[in-house]
């Protein structure tokens, strides 16, 4: 299992928005990718290994991989995949209808909790002929409402997605569900500045505990867990493909000193941020 040592950054696409059929892809390992937009493999068939930031995940039939804005990827050397590759802006999903907003939101302000999911029967059923009738209208002519049609058919992707997702089965309109979803959405939007859990509950009008409690409800995760998760997530990124030091990353996420930085990272990854970086001292060459 080789993965790759080169960063590029993702391509700019016309108008926010690609869909791909993939058919027997091979992909060679050569470079990871840090994502400017969305994206969403949908697996008929494949086999090798993926790794979104430093996690690991083996591709198999039938499944779904979640890649969101400001994450990197790369495929290992070999990594074979048919079927579908979504790409979309947050400025295309704008024109997506205000009701399929919670869905996104979901899926991709927190994309760790759904990073991969697998596929029954049914469900892949069902998926299919909307990536199909996506694509062919995707590769017709232009004309005047395209994009508007194109967005309704990922908003209809998104739904049945979301479905999908473990964090959605007690019901889209609960209370529980709503403030979970917006704590996402403040936590991806607000994370590099405010840390506090008290911050976060203010805006949400519950208190702490409260909201760690949902969070734990639906996520396996507390509230505290969410923020570091996402502050973890944004400093390895820095750590690896960039040649910020120490003080730079921890001044840029907002920590004291570099110590405070240093020592929080090491809580939640048991290793300090120079050995971390250590480990990956050839990205990048």
């Amino acid at each position: 299992m080789q993965f790759t040592e080169q960063l590029i950054l993702d391509k700019e696409i016309k108008d926010s928005f690609q869909i791909r059929k993939l058919e027997n892809i091979v992909f060679d390992g050569e470079n990871s990718i840090s994502v400017i937009n969305n994206r969403i493999f949908i697996i008929h068939k494949g086999e090798g290994n993926v790794m979104i930031d430093d996690n690991h995940f083996e591709i198999s039939d039938q499944e779904i991989l979640l890649i969101s804005k400001g994450q990197v990827f790369s495929f290992s050397d070999g990594t074979k995949i048919s079927g579908f590759e979504i790409i979309f802006g947050n400025c295309f999903w704008e024109k997506t209808p205000a009701s399929a907003s919670n869905c996104k939101q979901l899926l991709f302000n927190d994309a760790a909790l759904h990073q991969k999911m697998s596929l029954q029967g049914k469900d892949f059923s069902e998926l299919n002929p909307v990536c199909e009738m996506m694509f062919e209208e995707f590769s017709s002519e232009d004309y005047p409402n395209k994009l508007d049609a194109m967005a309704a058919y990922l908003k209809i992707l998104m739904i049945k997605l979301t479905n999908l997702a473990p964090s959605f089965h007690d019901g889209i309109d609960d209370f529980d569900n709503q403030i979970y979803r917006k704590f996402l959405e403040l936590v991806s939007s607000e994370y590099i500045k405010m840390h506090d859990v008290q911050y976060y509950a203010d805006r949400l009008s519950v208190t702490p505990r409260k909201l760690s409690d949902i969070s734990k409800k639906k996520s396996g995760k507390g509230a505290k867990e969410i923020i570091a998760g996402q502050i973890i997530a944004e400093s390895k990124r820095n750590l690896q493909f960039t040649a910020r030091t120490i003080k730079e990353i921890a001044y840029e996420l907002s920590f004291s000193t570099p110590e405070q930085f240093s020592h929080f990272f090491k809580k939640y990854t048991q290793i300090s941020p120079l050995d971390y970086r250590k480990i990956f001292v050839n990205i990048g060459r």
